[in-house]
């Protein structure tokens, strides 16, 4: 089954502190989406990659697709103000085909992705339909608001990640039938759910971490 990988490459990361994009920072002379890229061509279960992004960031994209050689990245589109506005642009720029075939969104600040994590979670999907990435939780987990402090049960809880995968059949209709109903979900699972598909959990890895704010930054330089 063919599999397109879409990264939503849209965002300010301004919460890093940084003017740049957090997906366009150097780290090691390397900007963090070339290392995120690196995984998905890589992979020889991926066929194509597209990138929804600002207009502004094409003329770097295509640069580092001729540097890394990216032969896998096909398209690059503009991106939308919210995430899941960059991952529908892509998803409307797939060209119609005969027969079903997987998208795999991958977050472009996720470089550290293992690649038999990718290959498990796009196995899985094949297999079951869809597969989401994610992690149990470690930690002790407390619910705080006002008028309560609730420890939560974290053998019930888990860290959703990316890749998160799923029949292109499937998460067009969960686009068009959230934007039907004026409804903005965080990733793509949340968007299936609400078409009544159950979710299926490929167990990631902490090394696949996002990098949110400047600490994940310097912690990514260490590791690379």
């Amino acid at each position: 089954m063919k599999t397109i990988a879409i990264i939503p490459s849209g965002g300010s990361g301004k919460r890093t502190g940084i003017d740049t994009p957090k997906q366009y920072i150097k780290i090691k002379d390397k900007e963090v989406i070339a290392y995120t890229l690196d995984v998905l061509q890589n992979c020889p279960k991926i066929d194509e990659i597209y990138i929804a992004a600002q207009p502004e960031y094409f003329d770097s994209l295509f640069e580092i697709k001729k540097k890394y050689n990216f032969n896998k990245v096909t398209n690059i589109v503009k991106g939308g103000k919210e995430r899941q506005d960059s991952v529908y642009n892509a998803l409307l720029s797939i060209p119609p085909v005969n027969s079903d075939i997987l998208v795999a969104v991958h977050d472009a600040a996720r470089p550290l992705l293992p690649q038999n994590i990718l290959i498990n979670a796009i196995n899985d999907a094949e297999n079951l339909g869809n597969a989401v990435v994610a992690i149990k939780a470690k930690d002790t987990l407390i619910k705080l608001s006002e008028n309560s402090f609730d420890y939560l049960n974290r053998n019930e809880v888990y860290y959703v990640q990316t890749p998160q995968i799923f029949l292109y059949k499937h998460l067009i209709k969960a686009f068009k039938n959230a934007y039907n109903e004026n409804f903005y979900g965080t990733d793509e699972s949340m968007l299936i759910k609400r078409l009544g598909i159950k979710i299926n959990i490929t167990l990631g890895s902490t090394a696949n971490f996002k990098l949110t704010d400047y600490d994940d930054i310097l912690l990514f330089d260490k590791l690379t």
